[in-house]
């Protein structure tokens, strides 16, 4: 988590996360449902709307745009890395 999104996680900046099994395949939707509920401190409006991430916050995956690999649908491989940037500012 970068650029402010990790105020929303204690502070942490790097979280290494082992997901339980499931008969499906785990995707970035199920993973951003996974850290609301396990690792999203406070203010989630700031990090999720709906059952995606909020204008404003660019998601990589293996430093690559989440746009070309599938966004929600991007089904996760072991040792992904998957980076949440805000992009968005106070003024």
């Amino acid at each position: 988590f970068r650029g402010g999104a990790e105020l929303m996680f204690d502070g942490v900046r790097k979280h290494q996360v082992t997901l339980p099994c499931q008969p499906e395949p785990w995707d970035i939707r199920n993973l951003l449902q996974w850290i609301k509920h396990n690792l999203l401190k406070e203010r989630p409006e700031l990090f999720m709307q709906g059952e995606s991430v909020r204008p404003g916050i660019l998601v990589l995956i293996n430093n690559a745009d989440w746009e070309l690999m599938g966004e929600l649908d991007y089904k996760l491989q072991d040792q992904d890395n998957v980076l949440f940037i805000s992009t968005l500012h106070g003024g």
